[in-house]
């Protein structure tokens, strides 16, 4: 069974080698790059990639417009900044040897100020990234997008490796854009802010996540990290409030 490599990139130069190094046992490998003004694409060809331009539409819309690139319908979806262990892709040629579903999911392990996260929100973080896109797609949501399908989901065994971010400084920015592009899509579908959403939502997570799941067994990058996510729901709820407040002025 022939197995599409399929991943979304912009200006990730310094990350894509090492990604694409990690996927080159894949049948094909695709790239769709959404205007870089590095040397991402050059990087990308240079692994034997086959990449090609589309305009940035969204992290859903990008990553359906990249499957559907593909070659092959067994497609595995993997971030520029993230990598698949060698026992990874033994779960997965494993897992190929004799196919029981449409959809796995996989586990990713977070890096986060350098240290591997091993409890909490960070690990273990169970995404679907490979299937077979006959049954299978992503939502069309423009961040925080998932593998939407309706036939059962196996799993694999083996870690895919993500780091996190450069720099707190650009993880938080990205968190900042994110809560953003979530508060705008929520006020597009209508709903409504809460004030019980916006004091109880973050305190849910961190007990759930720090307390219940162990993120205090991370030390201090557990503590930063379920801080952040406190502090994204709590900002996507209260960009929220100021959207409907800016709509209610007018």
């Amino acid at each position: 069974m022939n197995l599409s490599a399929v991943v979304i990139a912009r200006n990730e130069e310094v990350a894509i080698g090492a990604c694409l190094d990690a996927l080159a046992w894949c049948q094909e490998i695709v790239v769709v790059d959404s205007g870089s003004i590095d040397r991402t694409r050059e990087v990308a060809r240079a692994r034997g990639a086959r990449v090609m331009d589309h305009e940035w539409s969204g992290y859903g819309p990008q990553k359906n417009f990249a499957v559907n690139q593909a070659a092959n319908d067994w497609v595995l979806c993997v971030d520029a900044d993230e990598i698949v262990s060698p026992e990874l892709r033994v779960g997965i040629e494993h897992a190929f040897a004799s196919v029981q579903f449409q959809a796995y999911e996989i586990t990713r392990r977070n890096r986060f100020m350098g240290s591997w996260l091993r409890h909490g929100e960070g690990y273990p973080d169970r995404i679907v990234r490979l299937f077979d896109r006959r049954s299978a797609q992503w939502s069309e949501d423009p961040v925080h997008e998932k593998v939407m399908t309706g036939v059962p989901v196996g799993r694999i065994q083996g870690d895919l490796l993500h780091e996190s971010a450069e720099s707190l400084d650009s993880y938080l920015r990205k968190q900042n854009e994110y809560t953003t592009v979530q508060a705008e899509e929520l006020y597009r579908r209508g709903v409504r802010p809460s004030v019980l959403r916006l004091v109880l939502s973050p305190l849910v997570r961190f007990i759930k996540f720090y307390l219940f799941r162990g993120g205090f067994l991370d030390g201090i990058p557990g503590l930063v990290h379920i801080s952040i996510g406190c502090m994204n729901t709590f900002a996507k709820n209260a960009k929220l409030f100021a959207l409907w407040r800016r709509q209610s002025a007018r």
